[in-house]
């Protein structure tokens, strides 16, 4: 019989995390472990206020599923016993680990995907003034694609990104609004995109407000975020963004995530595989959609602190595959 295990944690950020819609001192994630004949699986997701989530809700919602996940419960009934969110995740994510333990065969093979491979991944500048930012580019040389965060209203994100481009000529930058920006700022910063290196803004306007994109074109491509969880959304958005950025936390886990990928590339989207402020072990799952990514986001470790051990490698701006110890 399984034994399921819930229990938050927290991990301190290195400084401070900010974008337009607040600020966090510290990652708060919750971890699930399932135990059966002494093997175990573990996922870790990150509850998120703005969908309506906190560690108290997504604890709720996983220990509501004890009776029916001890009792053996699959990734594919998982799918209609939970909606997609962070509680989700964090259980579709363990079903996987321990599965590939019992099969003593990788994830990734289990699930008919490509061999993940070691890539490169933005790394993310936290909202700050301008000059902070380009300070934040210059002490990371080697990760050559940045991604700043903007704060929409304050009149600097033009100044963020052209600060940012002048210190790091030769990166490639993408801008996430989080929803933040008005049609003007956007419209400036599409204008200025090309000269800055600037080839993606992320989810530049509130969600339900996408349609205004048809008539705003610009040198750089629009992603969805926030406007995008799950593949039944991508009939209504696709025709509004040219790329979309797909989180296991939004999906729900990894079983969703990969239908999400699919039918994104099957539509001519580009694709971004993404993460919230997390630890290796929420990496490790996202990896193995790396082979369908056209932009990596996984850099959540590096914006902590102190990881968990193992933890994912990182070397010159590239992110490794996990070892079979932390997942998968």
């Amino acid at each position: 019989m399984r034994r399921l295990t819930v229990r938050d944690e927290n991990f301190a950020v290195a400084g401070e995390f900010r974008i337009s819609r607040g600020a966090k001192a510290e990652a708060h994630v919750v971890l699930v472990t399932l135990e059966e004949d002494g093997l175990v699986g573990r996922g870790e997701c990150v509850p998120y206020a703005r969908y309506g989530e906190s560690i108290a809700s997504v604890a709720a919602q996983i220990e509501a599923m004890r009776e029916a996940l001890e009792a053996g419960l699959t990734p594919a009934a998982l799918q209609t016993a939970l909606p997609p969110g962070a509680a989700r995740n964090a259980i579709d994510c363990a079903l996987w680990d321990l599965a590939a333990k019992q099969a003593r065969e990788p994830v990734w093979r289990l699930a008919g995907l490509p061999e993940p491979r070691p890539v490169p991944t933005c790394f993310t500048l936290s909202l700050a003034a301008p000059e902070a930012m380009a300070a934040a580019a210059q002490a990371n040389p080697a990760c050559s694609i940045l991604k700043l965060k903007l704060g929409g209203c304050d009149g600097l994100d033009v100044a963020r990104m052209e600060a940012v481009a002048a210190v790091r000529p030769q990166a490639r930058l993408i801008l996430d609004g989080n929803e933040a920006l008005t049609a003007d700022v956007y419209a400036e910063l599409q204008r200025r995109a090309r000269a800055a290196g600037a080839v993606l803004i992320e989810q530049p306007f509130a969600v339900g407000q996408d349609a205004a994109l048809l008539s705003m074109t610009g040198a750089a491509a629009v992603c969805a975020d926030e406007s995008l969880h799950v593949s039944r959304d991508l009939d209504q958005i696709s025709h509004f963004f040219d790329a979309v950025n797909i989180k296991l936390d939004k999906a729900g886990g990894l079983t969703e995530s990969i239908s999400t990928v699919r039918r994104a590339k099957a539509l001519g989207l580009q694709v971004m595989v993404g993460c919230m402020l997390s630890s290796s072990l929420a990496m490790a799952p996202a990896m193995l959609l790396t082979p369908y990514a056209d932009y990596v986001d996984l850099d959540g470790p590096l914006l902590l602190r102190e990881d968990r051990a193992p933890a994912i490698r990182y070397e010159d701006g590239v992110i490794h595959p996990p070892q079979t110890e932390l997942w998968g």
